[in-house]
């Protein structure tokens, strides 16, 4: 029977949970000490379930005492992510430090700079407004992405303006502020234990290049950019992450309002978008991909094309600086 003739499900996601954490944790106890040559890790903590599972795992390659964990909140962040940031710390006995970016970023005039692009659209924008950029997906659009702000008016009014795309590259180039400012505290405290930084992106995000080049996409190890979102919940589950972790709906936590990740990035649910991505890489007919997400076989050409187009953005991302030879 040929990979097309088999009936297709997300069972084909299921893995071995205590099998793989023992995989990763023997992989990373090795690489840090033929490779990297460093004596633990330090990551950054969001409160999200792809930070915790690998505080988890990090705590159970080296134990505890080896991984040193950070929380970077600034002037938009959830206090949620904070508040469940260090929950995850106590649950696997991690140290960890707070370290306010908020103040950082305003002197580099991130914030300044953000709303300044964010006038030329809504030109009474200022304070008391709270705001995220949202796309149009692939499925909405017929296969192309188009993004647009979202504001919210000190009155609680909510806008929604088409973004041109100059404007929309200054938000963005604002916002990346963030992750690479957080990135730099990683790196501060990795020097100063003889640590290296542990990266947290999923295959989902590491393939479609949902990341920072020089923010969070930098890294000295990525224990789970092998894994599909739906297998780092299953990690999540075996590893004892907190429920309410587990229950938590995925956000990007970087805009002033509420904005989950298929709003900002991935034309689907993590869910569907495993079985999507999957099912192109491994060449599976549409139709059983389709039957497996609950879509058309037309939606599903459509989140491929959409697969498509981002991979070439990715490339940029996945790039390591270009030499003379």
């Amino acid at each position: 029977m040929t990979t097309n003739e088999t009936s297709f499900s997300a069972a084909a996601l299921e893995i071995d949970p205590a099998a793989e954490t023992e995989r990763i944790a023997g992989a990373l106890r090795e690489q840090l000490r033929t490779v990297i040559r460093k004596r633990g890790l330090v990551l950054g903590l969001s409160g999200g379930i792809d930070s915790s599972v690998c505080a988890a795992l990090a705590a159970r390659a080296l134990g505890p005492e080896r991984v040193f964990c950070l929380f970077m909140p600034e002037h938009d962040s959830d206090p949620e992510s904070l508040r469940l940031g260090r929950l995850v710390a106590e649950t696997y006995g991690l140290e960890s430090t707070v370290e306010d970016i908020g103040p950082t970023l305003a002197a580099m005039g991130c914030y300044e700079r953000r709303d300044a692009f964010i006038r030329q659209v809504v030109p009474d924008y200022g304070e008391g407004w709270s705001s995220k950029i949202v796309i149009a997906g692939a499925l909405e659009t017929g296969g192309y992405n188009i993004s647009s702000l979202v504001v919210r008016r000190p009155d609680g009014e909510i806008e929604k303006h088409r973004l041109p795309p100059a404007v929309y590259l200054g938000i963005v180039a604002a916002t990346n502020m963030k992750q690479r400012t957080r990135k730099q505290f990683e790196y501060y405290h990795a020097d100063r234990l003889n640590h290296a930084v542990l990266g947290t992106p999923n295959r989902l995000e590491h393939d479609q290049g949902f990341f920072v080049k020089n923010g969070d996409g930098a890294a000295d190890v990525k224990p789970i950019a092998h894994l599909y979102k739906s297998q780092v919940y299953q990690l999540a589950e075996y590893l004892g992450v907190p429920d309410e972790i587990r229950r938590r709906t995925p956000t990007t936590d970087t805009y002033s309002l509420a904005q989950t990740q298929e709003e900002f990035y991935f034309a689907l649910p993590y869910r569907e978008m495993d079985l999507c991505l999957y099912g192109l890489d491994k060449g599976i007919a549409p139709a059983e991909v389709a039957k497996a997400a609950g879509l058309s076989e037309e939606q599903v050409r459509l989140v491929w094309r959409d697969i498509a187009a981002k991979r070439k953005v990715a490339h940029y991302l996945h790039l390591q600086p270009q030499v003379i030879a």
